[in-house]
């Protein structure tokens, strides 16, 4: 017997996963912590967490999963690793880490980003990048160069959250190009770092990381994090990928026109395409996938909505910290577009969908002699899918078909409500398959490893738990809400430009 160890490393907790290669069944997993780790915001839109945090939570879970179920250490083939997107690590000479990590709803560099999309050129850097620089890793690198000068200096490496825990495993400061391209640090048109856009910033290409391929023995456990963790020394790390890619490898979501979401922490869709696609407007994103070659391109497109899991669990302590299973019960006890109730859901840093415009969550239409907590949980929920379906809509727009998607049976796509809305509000057939993110990690290691020769032996073992169709009379309910939300959605637009366009004129 031999087993793999996936790690998802997220902003709200870290999960570990342990599978067994012959049967590819997950024996066991665990979350730490228990509740959910705190994301610091000195100022209003940032968002920072401590690296090191990451690294305890690592250490705690996987000694968790030693405890409750006692695998020999000795016969793990391989380790992976999953990590949130777009996140900002710095490094010394020694390896410690000189501030917090700016995350990835993290909103501080925008104007860095925008004022980069102006300079360089739109068509230049979505020619080139997929992407406006926006609120990506290099701008964010870029503000700190600005702004903490005295800590930039101090720089030897940069890391994304998923290469810092791989830094810890195995002493070795790397990333790879799927990992490059989710900071725009590539340029797809020349298959290379993207050189032009780091010496636009004045950033040396040095503090980049060494380049490793995302299924490859990246490293070795070394003796000190063995013992930490009290698994083997030498045992290979073998895989890594920010979540959104991983989410879709995890799905098996690996060939054009395949689709892939998630609803935990951010609500994403992800698609795949083998030739170069950019929204003009940097509204969704494109990403190198996992299982890109020179020879068969495979790009993502991603688009994501920040204010998912955390207007999920801010409702959550509204109504009384009631478990989350019976929120979805008590949402499914109002009727479809919750008698009007609207909830726009952008309350969590600056959304890509909207250009990175200032915006807030708004819940409107509220009558008290109508609506109940079962009309805001259900407006909530259907809130969070009309603005996948905004983003989708931009993804169509791009020639990403949008028929079938895959989906882990996890976070929201556990409530009723939120599927029947996805699929109907939609017109998509959705699919639910017994796999996470974590499990997704383990089985990127066993490729990385050699234990699998491919994804089809990898996926042998992957199970479809539930298809939807849409049906027509809940295709026009949901459609006919998802209108009148849109109207709400272009009037908070209009405000926010006004606005932005009233101070800007008013700072000349």
């Amino acid at each position: 017997m031999k087993y793999l160890l996936g790690y998802d490393i997220g902003s709200s907790s870290i999960k570990v996963a342990l599978l067994d290669v012959d049967t590819g069944k997950c024996l066991a997993s665990v979350t730490s912590p228990s509740t959910e780790m705190e994301i610091t915001a000195e100022v209003a839109g940032w968002a920072e967490q401590r690296p090191e945090r990451w690294w305890q939570e690592v250490v705690n879970a996987t000694r968790q999963l030693k405890s409750e179920y006692g695998f020999d250490t000795s016969l793990l083939a391989g380790i992976g690793i999953t990590y949130q997107m777009h996140g900002l690590v710095l490094l010394d000479q020694n390896g410690h880490v000189l501030r917090p990590a700016i995350i990835w709803c993290d909103s501080r560099a925008v104007e860095y980003g925008n004022q980069a999309f102006a300079e360089l050129g739109e068509t230049y850097c979505l020619d080139n990048y997929l992407n406006s620089p926006g609120n990506f890793t290099a701008s964010k690198l870029k503000w700190v160069k600005e702004n903490e000068p005295a800590i930039y200096e101090k720089i030897y490496k940069i890391q994304l959250p998923g290469d810092y825990i791989a830094y810890q495993l195995t002493g070795r400061m790397q990333t790879t190009v799927s990992g490059l391209s989710e900071g725009v640090f590539w340029n797809f048109r020349e298959q290379d770092i993207a050189y032009d856009l780091l010496a636009y910033y004045g950033i040396s290409r040095d503090l980049l990381p060494e380049v490793v391929d995302t299924f490859s023995e990246q490293g070795q456990l070394t003796p000190e994090a063995a013992q930490e963790l009290g698994l083997h020394a030498g045992t290979p790390i073998s895989y890594r990928a920010g979540d959104q890619p991983n989410n879709a490898f995890s799905l098996n979501v690996l060939q054009p026109g395949e689709i892939a979401a998630t609803a935990g922490t951010s609500g994403v869709v992800y698609g795949i395409t083998d030739t170069p696609a950019s929204d003009p407007q940097s509204r969704v994103n494109a990403f190198v996938h996992v299982n890109s070659t020179l020879e068969q391109p495979r790009n993502g497109i991603l688009m994501c909505m920040n204010g998912t899991g955390i207007l999920n669990s801010w409702l959550r302590k509204i109504v009384g910290d009631m478990p989350y299973e019976h929120m979805n019960q008590l949402a499914a006890q109002a009727p479809v577009g919750a008698e009007g109730l609207l909830f726009l859901p952008f309350g969590n840093g600056a959304e890509r969908i909207l250009e990175n415009r200032p915006t807030e969550a708004e819940l409107l239409g509220l009558s008290f002699n109508i609506h109940s907590r079962a009309h805001v949980l259900r407006a909530a929920q259907e809130g969070i899918v009309f603005a996948l379906h905004y983003g989708m809509d931009i993804m169509r727009s791009m020639g990403v078909p949008m028929q079938t998607v895959r989906a882990g049976n996890a976070n929201m796509f556990l409530s009723p409500v939120f599927r029947e809305a996805f699929v109907n509000s939609g017109n998509v057939t959705l699919e639910l398959y017994n796999t996470d993110a974590a499990q997704g990690a383990a089985r990127g290691a066993g490729i990385g490893a050699g234990v699998y020769a491919s994804a089809t032996e990898a996926f042998g073992s992957l199970e479809r738990i539930l298809t939807l169709e849409p049906t027509p009379k809940l295709q026009e309910q949901y459609q006919g809400a998802y209108a009148q939300w849109q109207q709400a959605l272009t009037k908070q637009i209009l405000s926010s430009t006004t606005t932005q366009s009233n101070v800007t004129q008013h700072a000349f």
